[in-house]
């Protein structure tokens, strides 16, 4: 018997584009009959006028989906792995992860030796924060939300000379035009799994789980595994000044991790290889390593992490 599947999205562009990208890729599979779209407006897209770390952070995208799917409206949730809280609630699991787009940050309206002095950058990610101040402590960055329609538009009405979003979803949305520079891991390292789509599923649909295994991407698991291991050890979430990006080269896989102070001051740097079929072991190894550094006190000063 074939799978009818429900896919609970955010309704913003770039969130319908990934639950799209994934509906398109079930449609392929033989074991699905039809896939069907669930468009839902979560807490975080509703409340646009305080930050997230006060209102709970980038879990709010995520719950009410989650909901969906335990209420029996949905079979699956898409989300954009970078705001998915690094420990998973009970009962769930992330089935599949979509092979990575760019995990890179861009500038957009300028770039970044094109800024003067005093320029005002928009970003409410205090990992964005902390790196852009790093680079250019003379700028002043400022708190920038809504989805990247609405953030663009922010920036054409001469509210910031320069925005900060990620490349990926500049990419899908067909806006890779506007990118005025790319930043490198070196200038500013990215989220944990930023530019990975994650399928959310419920532990006990055994037969659904199958199916989605089919769209796993084995790299992408590899270094999205590495990533979140370091997340996860430090107990910060999306909204913390931390950053972890992973590489796999043959049969190692190099890390790099960073927490740093909102302000840029501070800056914790640390990277670890090892083999690639250990991700969380590297992850929570380095985690540790930042954390013999100073890595809890940055992340308690910011009121995030441990």
């Amino acid at each position: 018997m074939k799978l009818e599947i429900r896919i609970a999205t955010r309704k913003s562009a770039l969130a319908l584009w990934q639950a799209n990208h994934v509906a398109d890729a079930l449609k392929k599979l033989a074991e699905v009959r039809n896939v069907e779209l669930v468009p839902l407006t979560t807490r975080g897209d509703e409340v646009l006028d305080r930050s997230l770390q006060k209102i709970g952070g980038k879990g709010l995208f995520i719950k009410e989906l989650e909901i969906a799917i335990e209420a029996g409206d949905a079979d699956i949730a898409v989300h954009s792995m970078k705001d998915v809280p690094a420990e998973m609630p009970e009962g769930f699991r992330i089935a599949a992860l979509l092979a990575r787009a760019s995990p890179a940050d861009a500038l957009v309206g300028r770039n970044l030796d094109g800024l003067q002095q005093g320029a005002r950058v928009g970003s409410s990610s205090l990992r964005r924060q902390a790196q852009l101040l790093a680079l250019r402590p003379d700028i002043s960055v400022e708190p920038l939300r809504g989805n990247v329609n609405t953030r663009l538009k922010k920036l054409e009405d001469g509210q910031h000379d320069a925005i900060v979003l990620a490349c990926a979803g500049l990419q899908r949305l067909g806006f890779a035009s506007r990118i005025s520079e790319t930043f490198s891991p070196e200038q500013m390292l990215p989220a944990a799994a930023q530019g990975v789509i994650g399928i959310e599923c419920r532990n006990d649909r055994k037969e659904l789980l199958q199916v989605l295994a089919q769209l796993d991407h084995a790299a992408t698991r590899t270094t999205t595994s590495a990533e979140r291991a370091v997340a996860l050890r430090l107990q910060a979430d999306c909204q913390s000044p931390v950053a972890a990006y992973a590489e796999i080269d043959g049969a190692s896989l190099c890390l790099q991790a960073l927490v740093a102070s909102a302000d840029g001051r501070q800056l914790i740097r640390e990277q670890l290889s090892g083999p690639a079929d250990e991700p969380e072991t590297i992850g929570i190894s380095l985690a540790d390593k930042l954390l013999d550094r100073g890595a809890g006190e940055l992340l308690a000063q910011s009121g995030t992490g441990q």
